[in-house]
């Protein structure tokens, strides 16, 4: 499947394979490029580009213009990889006609190959109706950092029995309007492993340990590009941090002291030529 461009049945195959898959974010054409290179199979546009890429406190500032974007300039950055949109704050809040429209500008102007929303039960129609506008939906349960202000911070997510059933119930309900995955974000390992295993559609996770049928995180939490925050869950397989900010002073350094540019960076023009422009 290296070469196989990534699709929603791809998804569907993985999760019967008992294939895990990768996911990372991704929110400019160099990165994606370099993600889709490297073999992931899904790159997720996140709305969580308002903190590491707009610096913004959280995600309720980004904007469907915002997601068209950067979901435009990741789609033109991969070859296989299977690109998700996520649909932001009050962009399917208020209509079902809104929705559609706005899930149907990530696809047709974005060129994402799906969307994502938050939600469970309170969002059901509006999964239905992107659905059956033939736009592939990718379900977010647990931790929904939209809302934030609601949880009260950002917390782990169905601890209690009650909290626990309603995120079960919500992916079965999910699964039947018809969403081809679910993300399941910061809620306890045994219970997405319950989740997993109730589901025929897989589960993407991020903090909810290692029986999701896939795993997603924020690239750059992943390589170490983003210090205001690192959650728990995350596990840095790189410092790029401290690699771009000394590669910076060595430049900063050797420019101020006149050793860049060197002759090898500079071109040269015919001595004769330079003779005349005095």
């Amino acid at each position: 499947m290296a070469n196989k461009k990534f699709t929603v049945s791809s998804f569907l195959e993985s999760k019967k394979k008992g294939e895990k898959i990768s996911m990372l974010t991704a929110y400019d054409y160099s990165t994606a490029n370099l993600l889709d290179e490297a073999g992931v199979d899904s790159l997720l546009v996140g709305d969580s580009l308002g903190m590491v890429m707009l610096g913004y406190e959280n995600t309720l500032q980004v904007t469907v213009e915002d997601m068209i974007h950067h979901c435009r300039a990741v789609a033109r950055g991969v070859r296989r990889a299977m690109v998700i949109g996520d649909m932001p704050f009050l962009s399917y809040h208020i209509s079902i006609e809104d929705t559609i429209r706005n899930a149907g500008r990530i696809i047709q102007e974005g060129n994402a190959h799906a969307v994502k929303l938050e939600g469970g039960i309170e969002v059901l129609d509006k999964v239905k109706a992107i659905v059956k506008a033939q736009i592939p939906v990718m379900g977010h349960l647990g931790l929904t950092p939209q809302s934030v202000n609601m949880f009260g911070g950002f917390k782990v997510q169905g601890k209690s029995a009650e909290q626990a059933k309603k995120i079960i119930d919500d992916a079965l309900m999910l699964q039947e309007a018809g969403a081809f995955a679910i993300v399941l974000e910061c809620v306890p390992e045994k219970l997405a492993k319950i989740v997993t295993e109730k589901l025929d559609i897989p589960t993407i996770g991020i903090g909810a340990g290692k029986y999701c049928d896939g795993q997603v995180l924020v690239t750059q939490d992943m390589l170490g590009m983003y210090t205001n925050f690192t959650p728990k869950f995350v596990k840095k397989y790189a410092d790029l941090c401290e690699e771009i900010r000394g590669a910076s002073q060595n430049y900063i350094r050797e420019m101020k002291e006149g050793k860049f540019p060197s002759d090898k960076h500079t071109f040269s023009i015919d001595e004769e030529i330079l003779e005349k422009l005095y």
